[in-house]
């Protein structure tokens, strides 16, 4: 029989819930994607809950008091419309589930919430900035857990999306749902042709049928389980760091 975990909101229940007083919510943020032919649609919001749930782990042995919420499954896919049921959640709608969140953590006295995102197309920073004028009390941050640490000391070619990184993360996270690497696609993909974009220094959104075939954007053949392992292990701890360090910091005390 399975136990349920302290931290996390899902498997906990009200006579735990109602005598705890948690410090951080922890707020897995994904999205339901294509991810090559190999990898599941959910591939961005079972990483984003995996890693948020053993870095509260780790937090939570460390006698601190996080609560990791339930994951949002769907991300902004403004660019992959025309990939057939890749759902999109724009960022004006983002910010209004965000909005709702925070203003329950204001209410019940939790005022640090950490955004564990695994979406590129996601980002919380404007979000967070408009956030900060409705909701003073609230310290909101966010991360993508594949920058906790360099990707390129784990894997030869990490990608962009369904590349290494993600095919090896999945394959020790869920393998089951993992197709054999000779059914994935080779992830190529075109650039901007303009000089600014290719750069990098412009930014714009890609429309993803005309960057890629198989909607992968980096080669998974190097990866393996043993990959997807040491990262996942190393990104959890550095989160879990993190999230140790943000309970005992004074919101008000932020700077040295």
């Amino acid at each position: 029989m399975k136990t349920p975990r302290p931290y996390i909101l899902a498997e906990t229940n009200w006579k735990h819930v109602k005598d705890e007083q948690f410090s951080i919510a922890i707020l897995p943020w994904g999205a339901t994607e294509a991810h090559n032919y190999h990898l599941p649609y959910a591939t961005d919001t079972i990483l984003a809950d995996k890693v948020a749930n053993e870095a509260a782990k780790l937090a939570w042995e460390q006698n601190c008091k996080p609560i990791v919420l339930p994951a949002i499954p769907f991300g902004v896919n403004t660019g992959q419309m025309d990939v057939q049921l890749c759902m999109n959640m724009n960022p004006s709608t983002q910010y209004a589930v965000l909005k709702d969140v925070v203003q329950v953590l204001d209410t019940h006295n939790i005022h640090k919430l950490v955004i564990v995102n695994a979406h590129g197309g996601n980002n919380f920073k404007q979000m967070i900035r408009e956030l900060s004028l409705e909701f003073p009390n609230v310290f909101v941050c966010s991360l993508n857990w594949w920058h906790a640490v360099n990707p390129s000391d784990y894997f030869d070619e990490p990608g962009d999306h369904a590349g290494e990184l993600e095919t090896a993360a999945m394959m020790h996270v869920t393998p089951e749902l993992v197709l054999l690497l000779s059914e994935a696609g080779d992830g190529a993909a075109k650039q901007f042709k303009i000089k600014g974009l290719k750069q990098g220094w412009v930014s714009a959104q890609r429309k993803w049928t005309s960057v890629t075939e198989d909607t992968g954007v980096g080669d998974p053949k190097m990866a393996t389980k043993e990959k997807g392992a040491k990262f996942l292990n190393e990104t959890t701890k550095a989160i879990g760091e993190f999230l140790v360090e943000l309970h005992h910091a004074d919101i008000n005390n932020m700077y040295e």
